[in-house]
């Protein structure tokens, strides 16, 4: 039976064998080089009046609609509005479309790794104040929270939990700081999306390996991106959590950008092979196909997908 592109996302994030293997992205960055013109964002809102606004937001979702049903992704991710410019994204594209798509938008609320400005300030707070990083930590995880709520409320039914946490040598903390300052309040924002009756994809890059486990008890239903340039193999990975979270990635995004149109075929190739056997698995690159992409790269991966996509 042919599912639906929601009915095959959620298959996958729930460990079953759809129709066929789904395929998104975090985000799109070549709707401009492939389709004609960008994505809106925030700042195109800024100078709109309220009714420029809605008609602004109402146009942009029905472009999304149009590229991601070319791209035949399963799930739409709303990306670069505030807010109210994603809830009225979501809301629009419901009511046109009703629940066809899984619709996805940014949800994490835990620490990432600090920029160059503020890294030596989170380390130091880390040894002086444990405990008020905790307190920061707990309020950050609630807003979190709160904030999801609104975005479920509005028709989002997957959320994307972004903060990055490793380096291609291993995690910004380490594993037992990680699972004291980070890990409590991800399961927070997880089972309560779960309870809210929406799905979660964990994403952050580098080397997942030394906290892999404590990522897997968060009980998210997805984990993303797999990421081949910090030596994180998919093949391993679902021998060791496949049966228990959904992943998602592990195409070379280093080869889309500066290999050989043989090793990104070879890389996505390998990604379907050792990721989809068995369900549980959602093909995309390892980070995002991003701006300055050649766009023929990415669709090289698509052609991999469509060959090798179908379940038997």
């Amino acid at each position: 039976m042919t599912m639906t592109p929601r009915e095959r996302a959620a298959a996958a994030l729930t460990l079953r064998t759809p129709d066929q293997v789904p395929t998104f992205e975090l985000e799109f960055q070549l709707a401009d080089e492939i389709f004609g013109k960008p994505f809106l964002t925030a700042k195109d809102l800024e100078s709109l009046g309220p009714r420029q606004r809605e008609k602004a937001i109402k146009e942009n979702a029905d472009y999304m609609l149009h590229v991601y049903e070319q791209l035949e992704y399963s799930i739409i991710p709303i990306q670069h509005l505030d807010e109210e410019g994603t809830r009225s994204s979501a809301e629009h594209i419901r009511k046109i479309s009703g629940s066809h798509w899984m619709l996805t938008a940014h949800g994490d609320g835990t620490f990432a790794i600090p920029n160059g400005d503020d890294f030596e300030k989170f380390v130091y707070a880390i040894a002086d104040n444990p405990e008020g990083v905790e307190e920061e930590a707990e309020q950050m995880a609630r807003r979190a929270i709160e904030r999801n709520k609104r975005l479920i409320g509005s028709g989002i039914d997957s959320l994307i939990l972004c903060s990055d946490y490793c380096f291609n040598s291993g995690p910004f903390l380490s594993p037992a700081m990680f699972r004291r300052f980070v890990k409590p309040y991800l399961a927070k924002i997880i089972e309560a999306a779960r309870s809210d009756g929406a799905f979660t994809i964990k994403h952050t890059d580098g080397n997942i390996m030394p906290i892999l486990e404590d990522l897997v008890e968060c009980n998210p239903h997805g984990l993303h991106s797999l990421d081949p340039m910090a030596g994180v193999d998919i093949r391993e990975v679902k021998a060791l959590v496949g049966k228990r979270v959904c992943l998602c990635g592990n195409v070379h995004c280093a080869a889309l950008q500066t290999g050989t149109d043989a090793e990104v075929i070879a890389s996505a190739e390998y990604a379907m092979t050792h990721g989809k056997p068995g369900g549980g698995y959602i093909f995309s690159t390892s980070n995002i196909p991003f701006k300055g992409m050649r766009p023929q790269r990415y669709q090289l991966i698509l052609d991999v997908w469509r060959r090798m996509r179908c379940y038997d």
